[in-house]
């Protein structure tokens, strides 16, 4: 009992130091993808670290690849700002121009509700294979550390796609 413990304890740590690796799930909610019969779904993978300190920022990596064969990879960044300190604006560039997709796919009033201002909001951009441009926003409602889980999100691609993710 007591070597499985210890075990236990060793490979905790070791993902702590290692970080983490998951994959989510895109859904086309409306564009030319969401009128698809079937609509189709897209798995991306995520690299990202363990639980963050409070005076870092999150950052990791994305991938995937569309059935068309186009293929993205690119880093993410999700800035954590310290409780009481004011953010600061819009924290990348990525984030301009997503609140339609966060209100079509969560509701009228989400983004100002929730996304808006948010100090836990990770953004990437990044350019496909074939040229296509994906952002891709969530935001973690949940205490520092939790990265993806609970988190909701949306993505939106230079084809009038718009995007539910899915952990």
């Amino acid at each position: 009992m007591k070597s499985k413990a210890n075990f236990t304890l060793v490979l905790a740590g070791l993902l702590m130091v290692c970080g983490c690796k998951g994959y989510g799930l895109l859904y086309p909610v409306r564009g030319p993808l969401a009128s698809m019969t079937p609509v189709p779904s897209y798995t991306f993978n995520i690299s990202y670290p363990g639980a963050p300190k409070n005076d870092r920022d999150q950052s990791g990596e994305l991938s995937m690849v569309l059935a068309n064969g186009e293929s993205f990879s690119g880093p993410w960044k999700m800035p954590y700002v310290k409780p009481g300190k004011q953010v600061s604006g819009a924290t990348t560039t990525a984030g301009e121009g997503m609140a339609e997709a966060w209100d079509a796919v969560y509701g009228q009033g989400f983004y100002v509700a929730h996304v808006l201002g948010a100090d836990r909001v990770a953004r990437s951009a990044l350019k496909g294979s074939q040229g296509t441009v994906l952002q891709i926003e969530w935001w973690d409602p949940g205490p520092a550390g939790t990265t993806v889980v609970g988190s909701k999100g949306v993505a939106t691609d230079s084809k009038g796609n718009i995007y539910k993710l899915g952990w």
